[in-house]
């Protein structure tokens, strides 16, 4: 038989009133629908529970022993079925996990960071790389976030936009042949770095570039974009990298960011999350805490 909350009020009002007629009146409904609660409680607890006597309905031994859990059952139906509290950043010491590039790690985290420490200093992060795993990770809850490219996720997720990106060649500021602009002549034969990584669209450059009979020449394999400022500022060697990231290394290195001579596709930004979490509080929070940080970029909120 099913069990729901009005059966289990219907039990505790009748408990607390000795009147079946009384306990209508404080639930707000028909006499009839609680005595035909009162006859599927009865049924359920193969008890009568409450008996008819000159002091009205008195509790049998079974409903004096299921008071304590039928309330205590009520309380958990409650509370399940409340709205959920707001979620409050200033008081919150929760840990968000969050997956994403290594692009991210600079370009991203330090603004939010800094967000973090104003709004919410107890709110800590644990990031990881975007993987081949980070579909599963989102899907069971051990990653609350994803922030990349991820083009191939499978039903179930969602998914925002916060900026667009397009590709830019970095180039030291005082290589001794790129100037104020890069030819496809340089492009093809000066010598590159590639990084492989996922995550960040880096893995159409090669393909646009050899559609356009543009074959790099690769000097160097990097696992992340780390260092690729650093390496690119001292030494000769170019990198096509996403803008943004040029633009925040371009502060502290000694670097310059110049148009690619050949048409690449624009790839976005995104946040993902699995369906499970789309309601919490706290991760509804995080997204719209990140979609805010990073709408001046020129994304678009609308998931």
């Amino acid at each position: 038989m099913g069990f729901d909350l009005e059966l289990l009020a219907i039990f505790d009002e009748i408990y607390k009133t000795g009147n079946v007629t009384r306990a209508a009146a404080n639930l707000g409904l028909p006499q009839s629908t609680v005595s035909l609660g009162l006859g599927k409680l009865r049924g359920h607890f193969n008890d009568r529970l409450f008996s008819r006597t000159a002091r009205g309905m008195v509790p049998t031994p079974r409903a004096q022993n299921a008071i304590a859990d039928v309330r205590s059952a009520m309380q958990a139906l409650q509370h399940a079925l409340a709205d959920q509290p707001a979620f409050d950043p200033a008081a919150s010491t929760r840990e968000f996990r969050i997956c994403m590039t290594d692009i991210s790690e600079v370009v991203l985290l330090p603004r939010l960071l800094n967000h973090l420490r104003e709004v919410g200093p107890g709110i800590r992060l644990q990031i990881a790389k975007i993987s081949p795993d980070s579909p599963a990770e989102l899907a069971d809850g051990s990653v609350d976030l994803a922030v990349g490219f991820m083009p191939h996720l499978e039903a179930g997720f969602y998914q925002q936009v916060l900026f667009d990106q397009h590709f830019v060649c970095l180039a030291a500021a005082a290589h001794p042949r790129i100037k104020e602009a890069l030819s496809r002549d340089a492009l093809r034969e000066e010598a590159h770095v590639r990084v492989l990584t996922s995550g960040t669209g880096h893995a159409i450059v090669d393909k646009v570039l050899a559609e356009e009979g543009i074959e790099r020449r690769i000097a160097l394999k990097l696992p992340s974009f780390l260092g690729v400022a650093r390496i690119v500022a001292q030494t000769e060697l170019l990198a096509i990298v996403p803008f943004r990231y040029a633009a925040e290394v371009a502060g502290s290195e000694a670097v310059r960011a110049l148009p690619v001579p050949v048409e690449l596709p624009r790839f976005q930004v995104k946040q993902h999350w699995h369906e499970r979490y789309h309601a919490d509080v706290s991760n509804r929070w995080l997204r719209q805490t990140i979609a805010s940080l990073f709408s001046d970029w020129g994304g678009t909120t609308s998931a």
